[in-house]
């Protein structure tokens, strides 16, 4: 069975830390870019950070400076380090895999060929 599946999320302090994981199961993630997702009550899915397969990132310009995503072949993950967090990024946070030729192209708008069923991140005091 296809699937990808999110872990890490949970309550934090602002300012602190949670690092977010992403697992394929079925298929190897290494042969497709990777992106993070966050939808919050109430708003729109926004597109957080992604990562090609040959390792290039871009991040939303509300995460920069924040938020490291990374990936791991070996393990079949790709890690999301979420830094100095805001009551803002409260949301459940998404990992998508799409197929894309070009080795230094992500996305992150959405139009993924799996998608995992999320995880939440609360961030208050």
């Amino acid at each position: 069975q296809l699937a990808l599946v999110e872990s890490g999320g949970g309550l934090v302090q602002p300012g602190g830390s949670l690092r977010l994981s992403c697992a394929a199961s079925g298929f190897t993630l290494a042969n497709y870019a990777i992106g993070w997702f966050r939808q919050a009550p109430g708003k729109e899915r926004e597109g957080v950070s992604c990562i090609s397969s040959g390792g290039n990132t871009k991040y939303a310009d509300s995460v920069k400076g924040r938020f490291t995503i990374s990936r791991d072949n070996a393990k079949n993950t790709v890690s999301l380090q979420m830094n100095n967090l805001r009551p803002e990024d409260t949301a459940v946070y998404t990992c998508g895999a799409v197929a894309i030729l070009q080795t230094t192209m992500c996305a992150m708008t959405g139009g993924m060929n799996y998608w995992g069923k999320g995880t939440l991140v609360t961030v208050s005091s």
